[in-house]
């Protein structure tokens, strides 16, 4: 089999003007589809109930298909399969990590959670706290952790019309640079994101879910098959040729290429970097049950039992796309080849369309190649449109919820004056996102992700366990615990090489990196949790009779629906 010139053929072909008429107007086909969605939903949005979660009308087969279309971003179809297209097995981390963090969601968080809230996770946490300090922090964090979760959509969305134009590093197209391309997708992306959110809420948002949940399935099965067939469907083949092209040879296919990688002579070094790992990890399978744009999935079903069904329809969906991100990244190392990929985008955000690409091209031709690269790069598009949406809806809805109507109106607030505030909010969002989107563009957006993973896992995380379990906690230790996991989750990571201090830094001029790990969570977790517990014991504050009737109504639903009418 001649892979050489596959490679060849991935690495110098341009992208024709036929191509990008294809591209654009499969792009156009899904703005289209999912603006109609937008309009259709809207009006059937009249209420705060049908703004915030949908009116609790979905299935636990709708409410699956939205979940796993949130859930699998950018990160999981770009962000993924470039890590393991570039590092192999250590690439592959992600997607473990990913799909076993919904075990900790489905049987700690879902179903009490669904029975303790009404719409944001801050009902839950402030139920027998005091309202305004906790809901405050509640929101707070809730942006945090959607606007990091946001950049790495947003990058993502660079990486792809940047590829998709076919412009490549000191060429232009329509007068624009490479980088202004990626910029105006960026902007691109954040004014339909606004769009959906405001119009629609979480009706449409999750209608826009389903359909890209679909498509994301379909598309990738559709890439794997073709993969494997050229190789016999034989994946060990395929893995030896990743690891040959690879140029790293056997070590491709073994761990300690990225991660826990040891350094001759350097044992602190080799130290760091094998507790990286673990804080990765942790990071991962604690993260996901602290995804305000996941709980709040939980929301949108009439019971807890739906919701517990739904967890179930989207782990099966979820366990199946990662297996599927295995081939794709192996796929693009053997195919595509690295000098390729590094050449198209540095953080290999770009792997899984230039695979698209190179096997199109390898049974059909230019056109073929067009073809697929434009209908895999139009589904990598909609996810991140559908999972921007979902994290902008979690961000608005504890604005305007928790913040201006429980804390600035105290919960004296109107429906309307309250879903006008969540679409102002949607749009101030998407502004912040794209402006930080711009200036991030060089880092990998499964790394961003995992970082957003890191804050919820340190911040929500043990600050929800601790309120439907602990009978002794209280305001301060929910505060301390929000605020002190968030805060040294993200001040870790800004004293860390990723921010300063190394050539793939945001500021590579720059050098004051005292934290040696780029992942937080080994810390950052631990440190939310003693926050939490430290300022609970300082407090005399205790409401025991509180905690009897969340546990009632965690356990049973009685007056979930009006979970923060007290």
């Amino acid at each position: 089999m001649n892979l050489d010139s596959v490679q060849y053929l991935a690495d110098t072909a341009a992208v024709s003007d036929s191509s990008r008429a294809i591209t654009i107007g499969l792009f156009s086909v899904i703005i289209a589809a999912t603006l109609y969605i937008t309009v259709w939903a809207s009006r059937r949005t009249h209420s705060a109930t049908d703004f915030h979660s949908g009116g609790r009308g979905f299935s636990a087969v709708q409410n699956g298909f939205a979940i796993a279309g949130d859930y699998m971003s950018a990160a999981s179809f770009l962000g993924i399969a470039g890590m393991i297209a570039l590092f192999g097995y250590d690439g592959f981390l992600y997607s473990i990590g990913f799909l076993v963090a919904w075990l900790v969601a489905l049987l700690l968080v879902a179903e009490l959670l669904r029975n303790s809230g009404r719409y944001t996770m801050g009902d839950v946490l402030s139920y027998r706290m005091q309202q305004r300090p906790v809901r405050t922090a509640a929101a707070v964090s809730t942006v945090t952790v959607s606007i990091f979760y946001l950049l790495a959509q947003m990058v993502g969305a660079g990486a792809l019309i940047s590829l998709l134009m076919g412009i490549q590093p000191g060429e232009t197209y329509l007068g624009m640079s490479g980088e202004t391309a990626k910029i105006v997708g960026i902007v691109v992306v954040g004014m339909l994101m606004t769009i959906y959110v405001s119009f629609g809420g979480m009706k449409g948002t999750t209608w826009v879910q389903i359909i890209k949940a679909i498509m994301l399935m379909t598309g990738a099965a559709l890439l794997v098959l073709l993969t494997l067939s050229i190789y016999g469907f034989n994946f060990g083949s395929l893995m030896n040729d990743a690891a040959e092209a690879s140029g790293r040879g056997a070590a491709f296919l073994e761990p300690g290429l990225r991660y826990g990688v040891e350094v001759p002579g350097d044992a602190l070094q080799t130290m760091w970097n094998k507790l990286d790992l673990v804080s990765l990890g942790m990071a991962l399978v604690l993260g996901t049950a602290g995804l305000p744009h996941i709980l709040i999935r939980f929301y949108t079903v009439p019971d807890s039992m739906t919701a517990r069904k739904s967890v179930n329809w989207a782990i099966g969906l979820i366990g199946t796309f990662y297996l599927f991100t295995l081939v794709l990244g192996f796929g693009a190392a053997a195919i595509v080849g690295h000098e390729a990929i590094t050449t198209q985008d540095a953080a290999g955000n770009a792997a899984a369309p230039q695979l698209a690409q190179a096997v199109g091209e390898r049974f059909g031709g230019e056109m073929v190649g067009a073809i697929l690269l434009a209908l895999i790069a139009s589904v990598a598009f909609a996810t991140i449109l559908s999972t921007v949406a979902g994290l902008v809806i979690a961000s608005s809805s504890s604005l305007a919820h928790d913040f201006y109507n429980s804390v600035l109106r105290k919960g004296k607030a109107t429906d309307n004056e309250e879903v006008r505030v969540a679409r102002l909010s949607a749009a101030g969002i998407g502004l912040v996102a794209v402006v930080l989107a711009v200036f991030a563009q060089g880092l990998n957006v499964a790394f961003l992700v995992a970082l957003a993973f890191a804050i919820a896992a340190s911040a929500n995380l043990p600050t929800i366990l601790l309120s439907l379990f602990w009978k002794r906690f209280n305001t301060r230790g929910a505060i301390a615990g929000i605020y002190g996991g968030l805060i040294s989750a993200v001040g870790l990571v800004f004293f860390s090489p990723v921010v300063s201090g190394s050539e793939t830094a945001l500021i590579p001029t720059m050098d004051f990196a005292w934290f040696p790990m780029p992942n937080p969570a080994l810390f950052s977790v631990p440190l939310g949790l003693l926050c939490a517990v430290v300022g609970t014991l300082t407090s005399k504050e205790q409401d025991f009779a509180k905690f009897a009737q969340l546990q009632v109504r965690a356990l049973s639903g009685a007056g979930a629906e009006k979970a923060s009418d007290h």
